[in-house]
């Protein structure tokens, strides 16, 4: 099909609500699968209400929909195999069950010669012992799937943590990986069209608080680290066959890149681009599965994009700033939970900092 216009969201959270928004002015059209109907995307499209697994709800989306996409991307592969008789679907199946097991993960980031932290396998405690003595402290232990926002992670300093967090995580499925002493965390957020052209966004850096990602800057001026970033994410888009929006995350260890994860979705450290862009990550992806031209992902200044997390500020008193822009995602309040988030935007280079310095002071009244 030419120019797919319905466009089916398997999830409605925030990521599906700001999905549906870019579209409207595109002439597309949003259908959502969700549990229930209390969610931020239920409030701007259609939704249907069912597991995001259920066979016959999903089928129904795909028979509505001329492409299939995700806001959340832990739905199985083999919920997935029915659905490509009946609708696109983008991204594609391989490139969400690649970056759902963090271990799959590394493995395709290191066949691609993008470097990651040293890592192992664990299974069971034996296997933490082993994977510790191998690695040394401090290091992390995750859970290998359904881990995000700082969930289903433990920190170790010493031997006398290993049975602390085999108590709090200890399953077959885990993978320790070595704890690496980073000076920053960036980002790099691109997109992929059917035809193979890729754009990228300018590098983002990011600031987090108990695993949640706070507040992002961009652009991150780093033109060497930029240079490998595009490249890395072109890599893994090019070997998936991607198409849509999708983002890597890294720590920068000594002044080169080591990988964290991928997202194979529009991202929280992309939100910058809503104001900061001249075409949002939102709008290019759904420009991407829908085979739209891309568009530009030119930066229009220096933004910061602070997240809300647990409660919503004084919304009166942020929107009296000057080139503050307020986004709230409709949900109900709940500690560590994302409720919206807002930019704050200088247009000329030498106000960089002063819009890190806006961000910071937005940070102690949320």
């Amino acid at each position: 099909m030419t120019n797919p216009s319905r466009v089916g969201i398997v999830g409605a959270g925030q990521l599906g609500r700001m999905l549906a928004l870019s579209g409207y002015p595109l002439g597309l059209r949003s259908l959502f699968l969700d549990r229930g109907q209390n969610t931020p995307g239920a409030q701007v499209a259609e939704t249907l209400i069912g597991g995001l697994e259920d066979p016959l709800r999903l089928a129904e989306l795909a028979a509505r929909s001329d492409v299939l996409t995700f806001d959340w991307e832990n739905i199985s592969g083999k919920a997935l195999a029915p659905l490509s008789r009946l609708s696109h679907i983008r991204p594609p199946a391989a490139a969400l069950e690649v970056a759902q097991d963090r271990l799959h993960e590394k493995a395709l980031f290191t066949r691609l010669k993008i470097p990651v932290a040293p890592h192992r396998a664990v299974d069971d405690l034996a296997g933490l012992h082993a994977a510790t003595h191998a690695l040394g402290f401090p290091g992390v232990l995750k859970t290998r799937r359904l881990g995000y926002d700082g969930k289903g992670q433990c920190l170790l300093h010493t031997a006398a943590d290993v049975a602390v967090a085999w108590d709090r995580l200890g399953a077959p499925g885990l993978i320790y990986e070595k704890f690496l002493h980073f000076s920053r965390e960036i980002s790099i957020v691109g997109a992929r069209s059917l035809a193979g052209r890729v754009v990228s966004y300018p590098l983002a850096a990011n600031t987090h608080s108990g695993g949640i990602l706070r507040y992002t800057v961009a652009p991150y001026v780093n033109a060497k680290l930029e240079r490998l970033a595009n490249a890395y994410l072109r890599r893994v888009l090019k070997d998936l066959q991607y198409i849509g929006v999708a983002a890597i995350e890294f720590f920068v260890v000594a002044g080169r890149l080591v990988a964290n994860e991928m997202a194979p979705r529009v991202h929280n450290s992309g939100h910058w681009t809503i104001e900061g862009a001249v075409t949002s990550q939102f709008e290019n992806h759904m420009r991407a599965i829908c085979e739209l031209p891309l568009g530009s992902t030119r930066a229009l200044g220096h933004t910061a994009m602070i997240n809300f997390l647990g409660r919503l500020p004084d919304r009166r008193r942020l929107l009296a700033i000057d080139g503050l822009a307020y986004h709230d995602y409709g949900k109900e309040p709940r500690p560590g939970r994302k409720l919206g988030h807002c930019t704050i935007q200088r247009l000329r280079a030498k106000d960089r900092d002063h819009a890190l310095a806006a961000a910071l002071k937005l940070i102690e009244w949320t």
